[in-house]
């Protein structure tokens, strides 16, 4: 039997500082948390030097767990505030999410599996 596809992982990769607003455009997209990652770029056009020591660019991971439903609306609010063309340089994809355990909306899931 195949797993219904009820839930779907955002993933937003953006400058540091920006975590924030992104944050609060999801939660007024209809989101209900998420978890920031600190990391740094590795791109091909991103790597910059002082003094002859390169210096990667600080980045934040933003990870949403949304339903189906709100995943559109999340990742248009997000791109809109912090997307590429403004200074939190942002880009969002989704991947799909066939199992959940510990969020109090399994319930549905749960059903739809059955």
């Amino acid at each position: 039997m195949e797993n219904k596809i009820v839930y779907s992982l955002i993933v937003a990769i953006l400058n540091r500082g920006f975590s924030g607003v992104a944050m609060d455009a999801a939660r007024n997209a209809g989101a209900k948390g998420g978890t920031v990652i600190s990391a740094h770029g590795s791109g091909l056009h991103e790597d910059e030097t002082f003094f002859g020591i390169s210096i990667l660019p600080e980045k934040e991971i933003v990870l949403i767990l949304s339903s189906e439903e709100t995943k559109p609306s999340i990742m248009r609010a997000i791109i809109k505030r912090v997307g590429i063309e403004t200074e939190g340089g942002g880009i969002a994809f989704s991947l799909p999410v066939t199992e959940v355990e510990g969020i109090s909306r399994i319930t549905d899931f749960e059903e739809n599996k059955q």
